[in-house]
């Protein structure tokens, strides 16, 4: 049996310190569960929506002390250890979408997944206003760089022993750049002795996966837990190259004292997969009816634009010297961390620490689609069709294509364009250091926290373009063309085009070398009297950015075009002429502070035993952080803000609701309202500069009877652009991908050696673009699991995601019916089942 101690006294409840409370341990109140018995993990003793019960849920990430989720005044959800077994998730945005309220786009592969919650705007990769967190703390300080997602960055495997997610405004006090909420990864700690050896491989796509995991006391007071995976495989798209390999290797040491603990913890992550950007989708129909489709010879739930058949990326490297990059590097990630942790009692204080040091470094190659072509109607620039097509790579290297209109029976050439996104550092050194005490107040208890957040994160990065030709084909064959034109001159080379991001240009060649230093100290106040609780925090943030920014579009003259001999055959081709560089010589400064407050207010009343009611009102907001760089809102001047509040957009909420608990039962329903800023820059340009309302309702709730269960949530939300200062016309217009309403349910059936069940996903239609003139159809889509357990240490498990192998569609960038049919999209993957056998002992 594995325990968690949770102390009374670590936060006061509902608002406080910004390192958002991991299950914390004391050596006064024993929390235990029962994890070979009921598969309840070790990070908490809370029955969740899955098991509901009439017993206490105690929740541990948002709230400022673990304590019974009936009495805080948040809107909160979590994943034990069984649920996160049976989902089976492929990744980990697949996992966060069983979350209720939390909106996920998950077709990327294993990271830079699109997250947000309540309307507020989604980001193109990552999270804007919601914080990932490993053990209460970051994994980056800022959730949506470009191309560096922090969820490249984290991993879910059996070292997972929950996930807690905050939704809602008081996370605006509780984490720096986190107003809208914050999602808690919990590792196991090793209370009672045991492990897990698990082998996963798929039986209609290729992957293979090892996992481990183990821990177990040393003696009364010493305890570890180690655990890991590693994997490899082409996986479910067909890109014809090993696009999954690495691993994760992670460990902790606790030491138990009379009046406190320290623990000591590592991570290693090596670990790459592919970047699934968007591909050619079949547009046919009326805006007011579309119809969406593959095209003959490319399955949009099954194939990707990367393919075997394409070369290493070309390129000047960040050192502007000519380097080969493999298009299996794909989004990889370097990660070396060591934490520290530790909680005492102190004359009647509890003073927690919590501080980790992380060297991060990775990045994205992806195949960016710029442009689709009919093969018949290729632009100008590509000598309208006209000239000799020739295969550059592939099996079919130096073949005339004879028959540009009828390629591969689609007819389809595309412009693209491999790219790099080198992040060569992201390190962050982060720590939180806070106190707290409960007073007596006659018949009531007032808890009093104080402490101070400190991050230092750092953002080395450089953009590396290029841009050629390719066709467009099924089962990773897809391959690159070289052109021609009439008088017989070569305009490409080996299918490059040109070693930039587009024709002469040195648009977006860039090198970022940015340091962020982040002071927040914050202090919340609780008076708690019999059934109601009353409470507030306040936190303020205050930012140092200082750095340098290199690239050809910053202005002032600078040059980032040149000829380089990349062949070495002492002769430029029309292509090698169109090289970009970074010009070193000419760096804009960057050199600028922001603050702001946030603020929470709230009351938590428990009006009987089964059954309370909350509301709250929240102020916060998140820092922009590399996208505001190239904007004008930084002077390449002197790299200062060209007006206060730039550096920063602002989130207020209001919710209110009622949670439920009896045998058998759980219901939890919040109302909720946000107004929202938000300037997203890219191209070196503002885009939009906006303010956002949305209203709604969250609703989750789970109810167990013998051997069935279920688990289910939905949200409504009506969202709406109120003002963009660049583009009226979309003032009163919904978001881009906004559904009306979102939903999961899990229903399953367990017996002493088998179980079965299924987990349903969905939303309704949504608006492609924010010019609201076609429609992207919802889906609901079903995944299967069954489990089998012969012997009392042995289980057999088998997975199906998208059981019914339905085409989804989660974006599509074109913006209307396009006249020749020739869309730009993104599906979810296609069916894939695993199957997996598990050893415990």
């Amino acid at each position: 049996m594995r325990s968690l101690y949770v102390s009374a006294a670590i936060c006061p409840l509902l608002f406080a310190a910004p390192a958002l409370c991991a299950p914390s341990e004391t050596v006064d109140k024993p929390i235990n569960t029962a994890r070979a018995a009921t598969g309840d993990s070790a990070a908490a003793a809370a029955t969740t929506a899955a098991a509901p019960a009439s017993r206490e849920e105690v929740f541990s990430t948002g709230v400022a002390k673990g304590r019974d989720r009936l009495d805080s005044a948040t809107s909160t959800s979590a994943l034990r250890e069984k649920e996160i077994e049976a989902l089976g998730a492929r990744s980990l945005g697949d996992l966060l979408r069983n979350l209720p309220g939390i909106r996920t786009e998950s077709s990327t592969g294993d990271g830079s997944s699109a997250y947000t919650i309540r309307g507020l705007p989604l980001a193109s990769g990552g999270s804007k206003y919601m914080q990932l967190q490993e053990d209460g703390l970051p994994v980056l300080e800022f959730g949506d760089f470009f191309n560096g997602a922090v969820d490249i960055y984290i991993r879910a495997d059996l070292n997972l022993a929950a996930v807690e997610s905050i939704r809602g405004g008081s996370s605006s006090t509780f984490a720096s750049n986190s107003p809208a909420g914050v999602i808690n990864l919990i590792s196991k700690t090793g209370d009672v002795a045991g492990g897990a050896l698990q082998v996963t491989t798929g039986l209609d796509y290729d992957t293979q996966r090892v996992d481990f995991e183990y821990g177990a006391p040393i003696n009364d007071s010493w305890r570890f837990h180690v655990g890991g995976f590693y994997r490899q495989g082409e996986g479910p798209r067909d890109v014809g190259f090993t696009a999954f390999k690495g691993g994760q290797l992670k460990a902790n040491l606790t030491k138990q004292f009379a009046n406190g603990y320290v623990r000591l913890s590592g991570k290693y992550l090596d670990d790459r997969s592919p970047h699934y950007l968007p591909g050619p989708v079949r547009i046919t129909g009326t805006n007011e009816d579309p119809k969406y489709g593959s095209f003959p010879g490319y399955d949009v739930r099954r194939d990707s634009m990367l393919s075997g058949n394409l070369p290493n990326l070309v390129v000047l490297d960040a050192n502007n010297t000519p380097v080969e990059i493999p298009v299996s590097q794909g989004m990889n990630a370097l990660v070396k961390s060591i934490g520290l942790e530790s909680q005492f009692e102190v004359q009647g204080w509890t003073i927690t620490q919590r501080g980790r040091y992380a060297e991060i470094e990775g990045g994205t190659l992806r195949n960016l689609v710029a442009n689709i072509y009919a093969g018949g109607a290729l632009p100008a620039s590509l000598g309208g069709g006209t000239g000799t097509f020739t295969y550059a790579t592939g099996p079919r290297a130096g073949q005339v294509i004879t028959n540009l209109a009828g390629i591969n029976g689609n007819g389809l050439v595309v412009a693209t364009s491999l790219n790099r996104i080198e992040s060569r550092s992201l390190d962050n050194a982060i720590n939180d250091l806070r106190a707290t005490r409960a007073f007596p107040v006659g018949k009531a208890e007032l808890t009093v926290t104080g402490g101070i957040y400190k991050s230092l994160q750092d953002y080395t990065s450089d953009w590396l373009y290029s841009n050629h030709l390719q066709d467009v084909a099924d089962d990773g064959m897809s391959s690159l063309i070289n052109f021609t034109n009439a008088a017989g001159v070569p305009q490409s080379q080996d299918g490059y085009l040109g070693y930039n991001r587009s024709g002469s240009t040195a648009f977006f060649r860039r090198s970022y070398d940015v340091r962020y230093n982040i002071t927040a100290p914050y202090g919340s106040l609780n008076y708690r009297l019999g059934k109601v609780a009353v409470g507030g925090s306040l936190r303020y943030d205050s930012g140092r950015v200082r750095g340098k920014l290199y690239g050809a579009d910053l202005g002032g003259g600078r040059i980032g075009i040149r000829p380089v001999d990349f062949n070495g055959n002492g002769v430029i081709s029309v292509a090698e002429s169109k090289t970009a560089f970074t010009p070193y010589d000419s760096p804009a400064p960057v050199d600028y502070n922001y603050n702001y407050i946030s603020y929470s207010v709230g009351v938590n009343y428990r009006v009987a035993e089964p059954f309370a009611v909350f509301a709250r009102y929240s102020r916060g907001a998140r820092a922009g952080a590399d996208k505001l760089l190239f904007s004008n809102k930084v002077s390449t001047t002197d790299g200062s803000l060209l007006n206060k509040g730039d550096g920063y957009d602002v989130v207020k909420q209001f919710e209110g609701g009622f949670k439920y608990r009896a045998a058998g039962i759980t219901v939890n329903v919040t109302g909720f309202h946000a107004d929202t800023e938000d300037t997203n820059v890219q191209a070196g340009a503002i885009t939009t500069d906006r303010t956002y309302k949305a209203y709604g309702v969250e609703a989750e709730g789970g109810y167990r009877h013998g051997p069935f269960s279920i688990r289910a949530g939905v949200t409504y939300t009506h969202a709406e652009l109120v003002n963009d200062k660049l583009n009226a016309a979309v003032a009163g217009k919904v978001p881009r991908r906004q559904p009306d309403f979102i939903f999961q349910v899990t229903p399953q059936f367990e017996l002493e050696k088998v179980t079965v069940g299924a987990n349903v996903i969905g939303t309704t239609n949504s608006w492609v673009q924010d010019n609201n003139l076609m429609k992207m159809p919802g889906y609901t889509l079903v995944s299967a699991f069954a489990q089998y357990r012969p012997t009392e240490r042995v289980q057999l498990m088998l997975h199906v995601d998208n059981l019914f192998d339905k085409t989804a569609f989660i974006e599509i960038t074109t913006p209307s019916v396009p006249a020749n049919g020739i869309g730009l999209g993104r599906a979810i993957n296609g069916r894939t089942i695993s199957m997996s056998a598990r050893l415990d002992f």
